[in-house]
């Protein structure tokens, strides 16, 4: 089976980007209703992104994936008939008035992605949207290995799995801590990131277990040892976070996948990269490494918090300088954690470091690198491009082309004399025929079944450009694009639900009434009044510092001295924050 690696992008920079290095496809936010809302791109721009993508085979989805009000449905409406209109192979979504939209046939026929922001982790629910007629569903990161293989053991939909970075410490689309402290909806793609922040646990008595953490922030997800075993389970997708992830990320940790994936599997795109730069994903910005719970339950925490590469410790401390026991080569530039304190390189003599400014350090500090200023010079300066392997057969007075994809498109040789010293026009006919310049294409084989008559090379380069530009034509006029098979009403798997349906318009409640479900109070951004789980959380603060068999309550505290109180479901050992 051949799979797909799914890159993040920003804009339409990083995303061609993310396609020279080796995506099979991009996700990408459009003008307006992605999950996040700084990531904005104009229709322009994604135009321009899919006409680039498509002559690679790559395929560019569009996050839709925020809850939306009535009035805001219309708009939706509008916006996905123009990214049908310009090419987009796909909608990432979470709001079911979509769907509705789609069964009522009233959006175009384009392709709905489920969106991991629907909390996709039982079977039960899986099957629900197989049975809808959904061509594809984006897990939720906390599932094993054990339940991803139960799910396509048990399903023949598209799965789409994480793979690597940064970690929602809720189940996705749970979470209302956000909006819960200052109206800044996570399902409305305002998430303010309130799980990176500094708490305290106290108990009910007041007495401070630990202060000052950033106890609900995760590590980040790296799955590459694992990559294996996902690809024999099946799993069609890997896709890889980061849309606010700047280029020199997306490049470094995309191309660090195509080549672990290359070993494995076949792309779902072509072309191959050519590249004089290796990958390093620890050298991309990261807050430590976790395969979550991929296996078994592991410290996917990281209390205080993750400084970077260790370098050594400090033995001198002097006015201007001081000295490590390191071994490990530091540069100008190099970016250095020392404690709470952070400094820049400014010159190195041996163990002798030179800082733009003194921290306060004493010896016996450790010393964090967290910017390798060498690497990052490589990295922006790395040659990486696509290319499109063609080869080219000279027969019956024709000029043949074909790629890895079954695409050929032919010209006529022209006539000419004999050439008087035929292995020299030969020689000159492939070298000319060869150079394909900045155009996407680069030739493997060029085979000559028959006599190159004498041609001067200015004519040669013009069969050359004449050759490729009918052949990207013929690649472009031959991509197949998906469509959207008919969606269908189908029983949904419980009979009611509450807020956490995320229902915010009509259309999404009447989606649920088809489905036999009735929806008992509307998503949490329309209001309530009572208390409610602001979030749930395989991580647990009990488990990490080894009390699970304590009986106190526990609170978090933030830092404007707002209590929030844990519970905890030991059954299937996750953490509730009430509000």
């Amino acid at each position: 089976m051949k799979t797909e690696l799914l890159a993040p992008a920003k804009d339409l920079e990083t995303a061609k980007i993310a396609i020279d290095c080796g995506a099979d496809a991009v996700y990408i936010g459009g003008p307006s209703f992605g999950a996040r809302y700084k990531a904005g791109n104009s229709l322009d721009d994604l135009k321009e992104l899919v006409e680039y993508a498509h002559k690679f085979y790559v395929k560019i989805y569009v996050t839709v994936n925020t809850i939306v009000t009535d009035i805001e449905l219309e708009e939706v409406k509008t916006l996905i008939q123009q990214l049908y209109s310009i090419g987009v192979d796909a909608l990432i979504v979470q709001d079911m008035g979509i769907l509705k939209l789609s069964i009522d046939k009233e959006i175009p026929p384009i392709p709905l992605h489920i969106s991991t922001q629907c909390d996709n982790r039982d079977l039960e629910k899986v099957k629900f949207f197989e049975k809808l007629g959904i061509p594809r569903v984006v897990l939720a990161r906390e599932l094993s290995l054990k339940q991803i293989q139960e799910i396509k053991n048990n399903t023949n939909i598209e799965l789409e799995c994480f793979i690597h970075g940064a970690l929602c410490v809720s189940y996705s689309g749970q979470c209302y801590l956000s909006q819960s402290i200052g109206g800044r909806s996570a399902n409305r793609g305002e998430c303010a990131q309130p799980c990176r922040k500094n708490y305290s646990l106290i108990d009910d008595k007041g007495n401070i277990i630990i202060k000052n953490k950033p106890l609900l922030s995760l590590k980040d997800f790296n799955t590459s040892k694992y990559l294996e075993e996902l690809v024999n389970i099946g799993v069609k997708s890997f896709k890889i976070e980061g849309r606010l992830k700047d280029k020199e990320y997306v490049k470094n940790v995309v191309l660090y996948y195509r080549k672990q994936l290359d070993k494995l599997c076949e792309k779902t795109s072509s072309g191959k990269i050519i590249t004089d730069f290796e990958p390093d994903i620890t050298k991309s910005f990261n807050r430590g490494y976790t395969d979550y719970f991929l296996d078994k339950r592991k410290d996917c925490f990281n209390f205080d918090g993750y400084k970077g590469e260790f370098i050594g410790q400090i033995i001198k401390v002097s006015k201007n300088f001081f000295e490590t026991d390191s071994n490990k080569k530091l540069y100008p530039q190099d970016g250095l954690l020392i404690g709470n304190e952070g400094c820049l390189v400014n010159k190195v003599e041996g163990n002798k470091i030179y800082p733009n400014k003194m921290p306060e350090i004493t010896k016996g500090n450790p010393v964090f690198r967290n910017k390798d200023a060498l690497y990052e010079k490589k990295l922006n300066s790395a040659k990486i491009v696509r290319k499109i392997g063609i080869d080219i057969t000279v027969e019956n007075n024709t000029i043949i082309t074909g790629d890895e994809d079954n695409n050929n498109v032919s010209i006529n040789l022209p006539e000419g004399e004999p050439a008087k010293n035929q292995e020299k026009m030969n020689e000159n006919f492939i070298a000319q025929m060869r150079k394909t310049g900045d155009t996407i294409f680069d030739v493997n084989d060029i085979n000559l079944n028959t006599k190159i008559p004498f041609l001067p090379f200015s004519l040669v380069n013009e069969l050359r450009r004449e050759l490729l530009e009918k052949f990207l034509k013929e690649r472009q006029k031959n991509y197949h694009k998906e469509e959207q098979k008919e969606l269908h009403y189908t029983k949904y798997y419980k009979n009611s639900d509450d807020y956490k349906a995320n229902v915010y318009n009509a259309s999404a409640k009447e989606f649920y009434k088809h489905c036999g479900c009735e929806i008992t109070e509307p998503a949490f951004e329309a209001g309530c009044s009572h208390k409610i789980e602001l979030m749930r959380t395989k991580h647990c603060i009990k488990y990490a510092l080894n009390m699970c068999k304590s009986p106190e309550k526990l609170f978090l505290v933030d830092d404007r001295n707002k209590k929030y109180e844990l519970q905890f479901d030991c059954k299937n050992c996750e953490m509730i924050i009430l509000g």
